[in-house]
């Protein structure tokens, strides 16, 4: 017998504040964002204010991430927002949130399949290798982390542990090669000034920033697999904030610095997809530059496993609450693993990719691109909802009487993410590649989830017999 049915089933594990950090740093993948996602938010936003605009999204989930860490204190469930916002909002609302979550790295997930594919596939061409389709590589990538996901995850954090030295180095010697040189035009500090910051688009810049943290609440999501999560997940949180903001600013500023302050933003323009490949051959060499293209396949991948881990998880969660399957809810009896959860994320992946596959859509403009805005509104509703629901726990419950960490940087958590998410839907159109249509389908799309949602926890609350959840009053601590 290899599972043990949902009833009192918690997931194994002994993972520490490092690997949750990389577990968290990996779904951000930073390498993916410094060649990918950068010259595109200097391009398209403000320029040489792009380092500025990572600074403030930093700061914005920092503040956030302050009532989160206090709340997770009193949480230990591995259905991290979604748990949360049940716990104080109600089930209606937690489910809500909860299709949220599954729609937020289902879509970015499947997106960053599209863009590893096509990564893969030119690699591939440039070598001399055969001109195959896309989806074929994607395809392969998907069965290699279905096999890590379903294992304990402490192997998938080693794993991801390796990938991220290596990532994270290559970044770290760009850098500092062009701070050492001078860059074009010498060291200066434009990019942290507010008029490089507002000049331009600067809600395009921050739209892009916010995305680059995607898969942060993923220090919660393992609170059964860590060894003292109240205090583990508390630092990890602070630690995975600080890390991704200080190396995505560091980067950026850098790479302003290797082009000019002055002249950075039309380059981007220019060259979108090889700005940073043409900065590493600058400052660090050809054979750098031909590094850095294999270490963004190595960068997709651990991504990728980072985020199939937490959807995995929140399939497990649900279950276990009574949502979906039963059988989502089982745990491998040698790995700890939700195993059944995670061949789930992994046919549910498949299904998303292959559509696009048979649809003969391109896997960046259409798959990356689109799937890459729909998860990035998703995710600031519901880190809305969340801090919502750490205001209301705390006051409710006074469980904990520090006024910064249970009032006021909650509050400010809250208005800093409901007006990045009012600058995110008003460049929307921009995000998704232009269309009117595609925003507003994805949109609705984001909206109909919510409200599936909440259909569901109402239905099954006025039909006893389907075993409904009450919602509930307490939190664990208070039970």
């Amino acid at each position: 017998m290899t599972e043990s049915p949902t009833a009192g089933a918690r997931l194994r594990g002994s993972i520490g504040v490092t690997g949750i950090v990389l577990l968290v740093i990996a779904a951000a993948a930073p390498l993916t964002a410094v060649a990918g996602a950068l010259p595109l938010m200097i391009g398209l936003g403000n320029g040489a204010g792009a380092p500025t605009a990572y600074l403030v999204a930093a700061a914005v989930l920092l503040v956030f991430s302050v009532g989160y860490a206090a709340m997770s204190g009193h949480m230990d469930e591995a259905g991290a927002f979604y748990a949360y916002v049940r716990r104080r909002l109600g089930t209606s609302t937690g489910l809500g949130a909860a299709g949220l979550a599954l729609l937020t790295y289902t879509a970015i997930q499947a997106g960053i399949y599209g863009l590893a594919a096509s990564t893969v596939e030119e690699l591939v061409v440039h070598y001399g290798g055969p001109d195959l389709p896309w989806y074929i590589y994607a395809f392969a990538l998907l069965t290699v982390v279905g096999v890590l996901g379903y294992r304990n995850i402490e192997l998938g954090a080693k794993v991801l542990g390796v990938l991220l030295v290596v990532e994270i180095g290559i970044i770290v010697a760009l850098s500092a090669a062009v701070l050492v040189k001078g860059g074009a035009r010498g060291i200066d500090a434009v990019s942290f000034t507010p008029s490089a910051f507002f000049d331009g688009s600067p809600g395009v810049a921050l739209m892009f920033a916010i995305a680059s943290f995607i898969g942060f609440e993923a220090t919660a999501i393992y609170g059964e697999e860590t060894r003292d999560p109240r205090r583990t997940i508390p630092r990890a949180t602070y630690l995975a904030v600080l890390t991704i903001g200080g190396l995505y600013a560091v980067a950026s500023w850098a790479m302003v610095l290797a082009f000019g302050s002055a002249d950075v933003a039309a380059a981007a323009g220019a060259d979108p997809e090889g700005l940073t490949f043409t900065a590493a051959r600058l400052y660090l060499g050809e054979t750098a530059a031909d590094s850095m293209a294999v270490l963004l396949v190595t960068s997709l991948f651990a991504a990728l496993l980072a985020l199939h881990n937490v959807v995995a998880r929140y399939g497990y969660a649900l279950a276990r609450d009574g949502i979906g399957h039963p059988a989502l809810g089982h745990i491998h009896l040698r790995h700890g693993s939700p195993h059944k959860a995670s061949l789930a994320q992994t046919l549910s992946a498949a299904l998303v990719v292959g559509t696009f596959a048979v649809a003969g859509a391109d896997p960046i403009l259409h798959l990356f691109t689109w799937m890459s805005g729909l998860a990035t509104v998703a995710i600031l509703l519901l880190m809305l909802l969340t801090s919502v629901a750490v205001i209301v726990f705390f006051r409710r419950t006074g469980l904990d009487r520090r006024q910064w960490h249970t009032v006021y940087a909650p509050a400010l958590g809250t208005a800093g993410l409901f007006l990045v998410t009012v600058l995110v839907i008003d460049n929307f159109t921009t995000l998704v590649g232009g269309s009117t249509l595609v925003a507003t389908t994805l949109l609705a799309i984001v909206v109909a989830t919510f409200g599936a949602g909440v259909a569901v926890a109402r239905a099954r609350r006025s039909t006893p017999a389907t075993g409904t959840l009450a919602d509930p009053e307490l939190s664990i601590a208070d039970r």
